[in-house]
Protein backbone atom coordinates (compact mmCIF):
# COMPACT_ATOMS: atom_id res chain seq x y z
CA UNK A 1 0.00 0.00 0.00
CA UNK A 2 1.07 3.59 -0.71
CA UNK A 3 -0.04 6.16 1.88
CA UNK A 4 0.54 9.41 -0.01
CA UNK A 5 0.70 10.70 -3.57
CA UNK A 6 4.11 12.12 -2.61
CA UNK A 7 5.37 8.53 -2.49
CA UNK A 8 4.43 7.96 -6.15
CA UNK A 9 7.33 8.18 -8.61
CA UNK A 10 7.80 8.03 -12.40
CA UNK A 11 7.17 4.49 -13.59
CA UNK A 12 4.47 3.89 -10.98
CA UNK A 13 1.02 2.70 -12.03
CA UNK A 14 -1.13 3.23 -8.94
CA UNK A 15 -4.82 2.70 -8.26
CA UNK A 16 -7.13 4.10 -5.58
CA UNK A 17 -10.64 3.13 -4.54
CA UNK A 18 -12.17 6.25 -2.92
CA UNK A 19 -14.80 5.84 -0.23
CA UNK A 20 -16.57 9.05 -1.27
CA UNK A 21 -16.51 11.96 -3.68
CA UNK A 22 -14.65 13.98 -1.06
CA UNK A 23 -11.85 11.40 -1.00
CA UNK A 24 -11.82 11.21 -4.80
CA UNK A 25 -11.33 15.00 -5.00
CA UNK A 26 -8.76 14.92 -2.20
CA UNK A 27 -6.60 12.19 -3.76
CA UNK A 28 -6.88 13.60 -7.28
CA UNK A 29 -6.00 17.13 -6.19
CA UNK A 30 -2.98 15.90 -4.20
CA UNK A 31 -1.77 13.93 -7.22
CA UNK A 32 -2.22 16.91 -9.56
CA UNK A 33 -0.58 19.37 -7.15
CA UNK A 34 2.40 17.06 -6.66
CA UNK A 35 2.90 16.86 -10.42
CA UNK A 36 2.74 20.63 -10.79
CA UNK A 37 5.30 21.02 -8.00
CA UNK A 38 7.63 18.65 -9.85
CA UNK A 39 7.23 20.65 -13.08
CA UNK A 40 5.57 17.69 -14.75
CA UNK A 41 2.77 17.94 -17.27
CA UNK A 42 -0.48 16.63 -15.82
CA UNK A 43 -3.29 15.17 -17.91
CA UNK A 44 -6.66 14.85 -16.17
CA UNK A 45 -9.33 12.72 -17.83
CA UNK A 46 -12.67 14.20 -16.85
CA UNK A 47 -15.76 12.08 -16.40
CA UNK A 48 -17.80 14.60 -14.45
CA UNK A 49 -15.30 15.10 -11.62
CA UNK A 50 -12.95 17.85 -12.84
CA UNK A 51 -14.91 20.68 -11.24
CA UNK A 52 -14.75 19.02 -7.83
CA UNK A 53 -11.01 18.44 -8.20
CA UNK A 54 -10.41 22.06 -9.21
CA UNK A 55 -12.46 23.11 -6.20
CA UNK A 56 -10.29 21.03 -3.89
CA UNK A 57 -7.15 22.53 -5.46
CA UNK A 58 -8.57 25.97 -4.71
CA UNK A 59 -9.20 24.91 -1.10
CA UNK A 60 -5.56 23.80 -0.93
CA UNK A 61 -4.40 27.19 -2.29
CA UNK A 62 -2.95 25.60 -5.42
CA UNK A 63 -3.11 28.14 -8.23
CA UNK A 64 -4.06 26.36 -11.47
CA UNK A 65 -4.94 29.26 -13.75
CA UNK A 66 -1.32 29.55 -14.89
CA UNK A 67 -0.81 25.81 -15.47
CA UNK A 68 -4.11 25.63 -17.36
CA UNK A 69 -2.94 28.51 -19.53
CA UNK A 70 0.47 27.05 -20.31
CA UNK A 71 -0.83 23.53 -20.84
CA UNK A 72 1.07 22.11 -17.87
CA UNK A 73 -2.35 21.05 -16.59
CA UNK A 74 -4.62 19.80 -19.35
CA UNK A 75 -8.15 18.56 -18.76
CA UNK A 76 -9.53 16.12 -21.30
CA UNK A 77 -13.26 16.86 -21.74
CA UNK A 78 -15.74 14.23 -20.63
CA UNK A 79 -16.91 13.48 -24.16
CA UNK A 80 -13.31 12.80 -25.25
CA UNK A 81 -12.65 10.69 -22.17
CA UNK A 82 -15.73 8.61 -22.88
CA UNK A 83 -14.78 8.20 -26.53
CA UNK A 84 -11.45 6.65 -25.60
CA UNK A 85 -13.09 3.30 -24.98
CA UNK A 86 -14.42 3.27 -28.53
CA UNK A 87 -10.82 3.46 -29.75
CA UNK A 88 -8.92 0.23 -30.47
CA UNK A 89 -6.12 -0.28 -27.97
CA UNK A 90 -3.21 -0.01 -30.48
CA UNK A 91 -4.59 3.30 -31.75
CA UNK A 92 -5.15 4.60 -28.22
CA UNK A 93 -1.57 3.62 -27.33
CA UNK A 94 -0.17 5.52 -30.31
CA UNK A 95 -2.19 8.59 -29.36
CA UNK A 96 -0.84 8.46 -25.82
CA UNK A 97 2.73 7.97 -27.00
CA UNK A 98 2.40 11.03 -29.20
CA UNK A 99 1.11 13.00 -26.24
CA UNK A 100 4.04 11.89 -24.06
CA UNK A 101 6.53 12.83 -26.80
CA UNK A 102 4.92 16.28 -27.11
CA UNK A 103 5.24 16.76 -23.38
CA UNK A 104 8.94 15.88 -23.42
CA UNK A 105 9.55 18.16 -26.41
CA UNK A 106 7.87 21.01 -24.52
CA UNK A 107 10.46 20.64 -21.77
CA UNK A 108 8.31 19.32 -18.91
CA UNK A 109 10.23 17.33 -16.30
CA UNK A 110 7.83 14.40 -16.54
CA UNK A 111 4.35 13.30 -17.50
CA UNK A 112 1.52 12.05 -15.29
CA UNK A 113 -2.13 11.26 -15.83
CA UNK A 114 -5.17 10.54 -13.74
CA UNK A 115 -8.96 10.66 -13.85
CA UNK A 116 -12.12 8.90 -12.76
CA UNK A 117 -13.17 7.09 -15.92
CA UNK A 118 -16.19 5.01 -15.02
CA UNK A 119 -18.48 5.93 -17.92
CA UNK A 120 -19.77 2.81 -19.62
CA UNK A 121 -18.08 0.48 -17.19
CA UNK A 122 -20.79 -2.11 -17.77
CA UNK A 123 -20.91 -1.66 -21.53
CA UNK A 124 -19.16 -3.81 -24.11
CA UNK A 125 -16.51 -1.63 -25.73
CA UNK A 126 -14.06 -2.99 -28.30
CA UNK A 127 -11.54 -3.37 -25.45
CA UNK A 128 -12.33 -4.03 -21.79
CA UNK A 129 -11.24 -1.85 -18.89
CA UNK A 130 -8.83 -4.55 -17.76
CA UNK A 131 -7.20 -4.70 -21.20
CA UNK A 132 -6.88 -0.91 -21.30
CA UNK A 133 -5.30 -0.77 -17.87
CA UNK A 134 -2.96 -3.64 -18.71
CA UNK A 135 -1.88 -1.75 -21.82
CA UNK A 136 -1.43 1.40 -19.76
CA UNK A 137 0.76 -0.50 -17.31
CA UNK A 138 3.16 -1.41 -20.10
CA UNK A 139 3.22 2.19 -21.30
CA UNK A 140 3.98 3.45 -17.78
CA UNK A 141 6.89 1.03 -17.46
CA UNK A 142 8.31 1.70 -20.94
CA UNK A 143 8.14 5.50 -20.82
CA UNK A 144 8.61 6.19 -17.12
CA UNK A 145 5.41 8.18 -16.69
CA UNK A 146 3.16 8.25 -13.62
CA UNK A 147 -0.46 7.09 -13.63
CA UNK A 148 -3.16 7.09 -10.96
CA UNK A 149 -6.38 5.21 -11.77
CA UNK A 150 -9.45 5.88 -9.62
CA UNK A 151 -12.30 3.42 -9.20
CA UNK A 152 -15.48 4.76 -7.63
CA UNK A 153 -17.16 2.12 -5.47
CA UNK A 154 -20.55 3.45 -6.50
CA UNK A 155 -19.93 2.58 -10.16
CA UNK A 156 -17.82 -0.55 -9.95
CA UNK A 157 -18.82 -3.86 -8.46
CA UNK A 158 -16.58 -5.51 -5.88
CA UNK A 159 -15.59 -8.08 -8.47
CA UNK A 160 -14.61 -5.39 -10.98
CA UNK A 161 -12.60 -3.51 -8.37
CA UNK A 162 -10.66 -6.63 -7.42
CA UNK A 163 -9.88 -7.30 -11.10
CA UNK A 164 -8.61 -3.74 -11.51
CA UNK A 165 -6.52 -3.99 -8.35
CA UNK A 166 -4.78 -7.02 -9.83
CA UNK A 167 -3.65 -4.96 -12.82
CA UNK A 168 -1.89 -2.35 -10.69
CA UNK A 169 1.39 -2.73 -8.86
CA UNK A 170 0.49 -0.33 -6.05
CA UNK A 171 -2.65 0.93 -4.36
CA UNK A 172 -2.99 4.34 -2.76
CA UNK A 173 -4.65 3.98 0.62
CA UNK A 174 -5.04 7.28 2.50
CA UNK A 175 -5.77 6.90 6.24
CA UNK A 176 -9.31 8.01 7.05
CA UNK A 177 -10.66 8.97 10.46
CA UNK A 178 -14.29 9.23 9.29
CA UNK A 179 -16.12 9.22 5.98
CA UNK A 180 -19.89 8.86 5.59
CA UNK A 181 -20.09 10.13 2.01
CA UNK A 182 -21.23 13.53 3.25
CA UNK A 183 -18.41 14.45 5.61
CA UNK A 184 -14.79 13.28 5.41
CA UNK A 185 -12.36 13.67 8.31
CA UNK A 186 -8.62 13.03 7.98
CA UNK A 187 -6.21 13.26 10.91
CA UNK A 188 -3.26 15.45 9.91
CA UNK A 189 -1.38 15.27 13.21
CA UNK A 190 -1.70 14.33 16.86
CA UNK A 191 -3.86 17.38 17.56
CA UNK A 192 -5.06 18.35 14.08
CA UNK A 193 -7.55 17.16 11.49
CA UNK A 194 -9.15 18.31 8.26
CA UNK A 195 -12.89 18.32 7.57
CA UNK A 196 -14.28 18.20 4.04
CA UNK A 197 -17.91 18.22 2.92
CA UNK A 198 -20.94 19.02 5.03
CA UNK A 199 -21.83 18.82 8.71
CA UNK A 200 -25.41 18.25 9.84
CA UNK A 201 -27.33 16.23 12.44
CA UNK A 202 -26.24 12.91 10.92
CA UNK A 203 -22.52 13.35 11.52
CA UNK A 204 -22.47 15.93 14.33
CA UNK A 205 -21.68 13.20 16.92
CA UNK A 206 -18.59 12.21 14.92
CA UNK A 207 -17.19 15.74 15.31
CA UNK A 208 -17.89 15.65 19.04
CA UNK A 209 -16.03 12.33 19.35
CA UNK A 210 -13.13 13.68 17.29
CA UNK A 211 -12.73 16.72 19.54
CA UNK A 212 -13.03 14.66 22.70
CA UNK A 213 -10.42 12.09 21.64
CA UNK A 214 -8.04 14.72 20.22
CA UNK A 215 -8.19 16.83 23.37
CA UNK A 216 -7.60 13.69 25.44
CA UNK A 217 -4.53 12.86 23.34
CA UNK A 218 -3.21 16.39 23.81
CA UNK A 219 -3.73 16.34 27.57
CA UNK A 220 -1.94 12.99 27.91
CA UNK A 221 1.11 14.15 25.96
CA UNK A 222 3.73 16.48 27.46
CA UNK A 223 4.98 17.50 24.01
CA UNK A 224 1.70 17.90 22.12
CA UNK A 225 0.61 21.37 20.97
CA UNK A 226 -1.93 23.12 23.15
CA UNK A 227 -4.02 24.05 20.12
CA UNK A 228 -6.53 21.54 18.74
CA UNK A 229 -6.72 22.52 15.08
CA UNK A 230 -9.48 21.74 12.61
CA UNK A 231 -8.85 22.82 9.02
CA UNK A 232 -12.21 23.73 7.47
CA UNK A 233 -11.01 24.83 4.02
CA UNK A 234 -13.18 22.19 2.35
CA UNK A 235 -16.17 22.43 4.69
CA UNK A 236 -18.91 23.77 2.41
CA UNK A 237 -21.92 23.57 4.72
CA UNK A 238 -22.65 23.56 8.44
CA UNK A 239 -26.00 23.67 10.17
CA UNK A 240 -26.65 25.93 13.14
CA UNK A 241 -26.83 23.14 15.71
CA UNK A 242 -23.42 21.87 14.62
CA UNK A 243 -21.95 25.36 14.83
CA UNK A 244 -23.37 25.71 18.35
CA UNK A 245 -21.86 22.33 19.21
CA UNK A 246 -18.39 23.50 18.12
CA UNK A 247 -18.69 26.67 20.21
CA UNK A 248 -19.85 24.72 23.25
CA UNK A 249 -17.03 22.20 22.81
CA UNK A 250 -14.47 25.01 22.85
CA UNK A 251 -16.07 26.50 25.96
CA UNK A 252 -15.47 23.17 27.68
CA UNK A 253 -11.73 23.19 26.96
CA UNK A 254 -9.36 23.71 29.90
CA UNK A 255 -7.64 27.10 30.12
CA UNK A 256 -4.41 25.51 28.87
CA UNK A 257 -5.85 24.51 25.49
CA UNK A 258 -7.71 26.12 22.62
CA UNK A 259 -9.82 24.97 19.69
CA UNK A 260 -8.53 26.63 16.52
CA UNK A 261 -10.58 26.55 13.31
CA UNK A 262 -8.44 27.45 10.30
CA UNK A 263 -9.10 28.30 6.65
CA UNK A 264 -12.79 28.78 7.44
CA UNK A 265 -14.99 29.83 4.54
CA UNK A 266 -16.87 33.12 4.96
CA UNK A 267 -20.31 31.50 5.23
CA UNK A 268 -19.17 29.19 8.01
CA UNK A 269 -17.54 32.13 9.81
CA UNK A 270 -20.84 34.00 9.76
CA UNK A 271 -22.75 31.05 11.20
CA UNK A 272 -20.16 30.58 13.92
CA UNK A 273 -20.25 34.29 14.74
CA UNK A 274 -24.02 34.18 15.15
CA UNK A 275 -23.71 31.12 17.36
CA UNK A 276 -21.43 32.83 19.86
CA UNK A 277 -17.93 32.10 18.54
CA UNK A 278 -16.60 35.62 19.26
CA UNK A 279 -17.46 35.18 22.94
CA UNK A 280 -15.90 31.74 23.45
CA UNK A 281 -12.59 32.37 25.22
CA UNK A 282 -11.03 29.06 24.15
CA UNK A 283 -12.02 29.33 20.46
CA UNK A 284 -10.08 30.94 17.61
CA UNK A 285 -11.59 31.22 14.13
CA UNK A 286 -9.24 32.05 11.26
CA UNK A 287 -11.03 32.92 8.04
CA UNK A 288 -9.70 31.54 4.77
CA UNK A 289 -7.99 34.00 2.42
CA UNK A 290 -9.78 34.89 -0.77
CA UNK A 291 -9.59 32.05 -3.25
CA UNK A 292 -7.63 33.01 -6.34
CA UNK A 293 -5.79 31.45 -9.25
CA UNK A 294 -8.76 29.37 -10.46
CA UNK A 295 -10.88 30.57 -13.38
CA UNK A 296 -14.54 30.95 -12.54
CA UNK A 297 -16.39 30.22 -9.33
CA UNK A 298 -15.53 26.63 -8.51
CA UNK A 299 -18.25 24.79 -6.63
CA UNK A 300 -18.34 20.99 -6.49
CA UNK A 301 -21.44 19.52 -8.06
CA UNK A 302 -24.36 18.88 -5.77
CA UNK A 303 -24.73 22.33 -4.23
CA UNK A 304 -25.53 22.56 -0.56
CA UNK A 305 -27.00 19.95 1.72
CA UNK A 306 -29.79 20.52 4.17
CA UNK A 307 -30.50 17.85 6.71
CA UNK A 308 -32.91 17.38 9.56
CA UNK A 309 -34.72 20.64 8.95
CA UNK A 310 -31.99 22.61 10.74
CA UNK A 311 -30.93 25.96 9.37
CA UNK A 312 -27.48 26.33 7.94
CA UNK A 313 -25.63 28.20 5.25
CA UNK A 314 -23.50 27.28 2.30
CA UNK A 315 -19.91 28.18 3.07
CA UNK A 316 -19.60 30.74 0.27
CA UNK A 317 -23.04 32.31 0.44
CA UNK A 318 -23.80 35.61 2.15
CA UNK A 319 -26.99 35.30 4.23
CA UNK A 320 -29.17 38.33 4.95
CA UNK A 321 -27.90 40.41 7.89
CA UNK A 322 -31.14 40.09 9.78
CA UNK A 323 -31.08 36.28 9.81
CA UNK A 324 -30.69 34.85 13.30
CA UNK A 325 -29.12 31.46 14.09
CA UNK A 326 -32.46 29.79 14.78
CA UNK A 327 -34.12 31.03 11.62
CA UNK A 328 -34.18 29.22 8.32
CA UNK A 329 -31.93 30.81 5.74
CA UNK A 330 -33.06 31.37 2.13
CA UNK A 331 -33.37 28.25 0.02
CA UNK A 332 -32.46 29.66 -3.38
CA UNK A 333 -30.72 27.43 -5.89
CA UNK A 334 -27.03 28.11 -6.31
CA UNK A 335 -25.82 28.76 -9.87
CA UNK A 336 -23.65 26.23 -11.58
CA UNK A 337 -21.00 28.57 -12.95
CA UNK A 338 -17.88 26.44 -12.98
CA UNK A 339 -14.81 27.19 -15.06
CA UNK A 340 -14.51 26.68 -18.76
CA UNK A 341 -12.17 23.73 -18.85
CA UNK A 342 -9.23 23.85 -21.18
CA UNK A 343 -9.35 21.05 -23.74
CA UNK A 344 -6.25 18.90 -24.04
CA UNK A 345 -4.53 19.28 -27.34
Amino acid sequence: MTRSTHDVSPGDHVCAVPLSEEQLWEVSADFVADGLDRNEQVLYFDDGTAEGVLGRLADDHVAVEGPLGTGQLAIVPAETTRAIFHTPLPEAREMMLARIDESAAAGWAGFRMTGQMSYGVDRQWPTTFVEYDSGLDGLVRDRGITALCLYDRRRYSDEQIERMRDVHRKELSVPTAYDDGLLRVVRTGLTSARLAGEVDHSNRPAIARLLESTLDDALRSHSAPTEIELNLASLRFIDVASAVSLVHAAEGFPDTHRLVLTDVRPGVVRVLDRCGAPFAAQLTVREAPARSGVPGAIRPAGGRHRGGGTAGVDADETPPDETLPDETLPDETLPDDGPALREAR
